[in-house]
């Protein structure tokens, strides 16, 4: 119930003028009165928006008291160590490299080149031995999302 509240409140401003390219991510309530809240934004999510939808929330959940008088409340960006959930989330990562483990446990890497509603295009390097040289191939892959388990972007310090 909590979880669908919050779902509606976050609606709400994201209908609001500077805050319409932000989208839920991710909700957790645990039983110590913990409410995680994880936003995304097509543009990036900046500081000042996390605190304003905070400060959305902690409105709410001090006038309502549905998580008591003492409770924690994080409102933050999914971070770069967490799965891809949203083919919004693929989107915003076009051009960045990412992992993505398939659900027959395969693993596959290479730039996130388009994303469709059905599935995502990976380009791919590798290098094979062609005599004594080694060659690098170029390929794209089509993977479905139904065919995807878990996708990371991969930390680049590259230029």
């Amino acid at each position: 119930m909590i979880e669908e509240k919050i779902c509606d409140l976050l609606d709400e401003k994201f209908r609001e003028e500077g805050f319409q390219d932000c989208f839920l991510v991710d909700l957790k309530v645990s039983p110590s009165n913990k409410l995680e809240v994880y936003v995304d934004a097509d543009s990036g999510l900046t500081l000042e928006k996390c605190h304003v939808i905070s400060r959305h929330l902690e409105a709410f959940l001090d006038a309502e008291g549905v998580l008591g008088e003492k409770y924690v409340l994080e409102v933050s960006s999914p971070g770069i160590d967490r799965p891809l959930k949203m083919q919004r989330q693929y989107q915003k990562n076009v051009g960045r490299e990412v992992e993505v483990t398939l659900t027959d446990g395969s693993l596959e890497t290479g730039k996130l080149e388009a994303v469709s509603e059905e599935s995502i295009m990976l380009f791919q390097q590798e290098k094979v031995k062609e005599g004594k040289k080694n060659i690098r191939i170029e390929k794209t892959k089509q993977i479905p999302f139904e065919s995807i388990k878990q996708t990371l972007v991969k930390v680049s310090f590259k230029n």
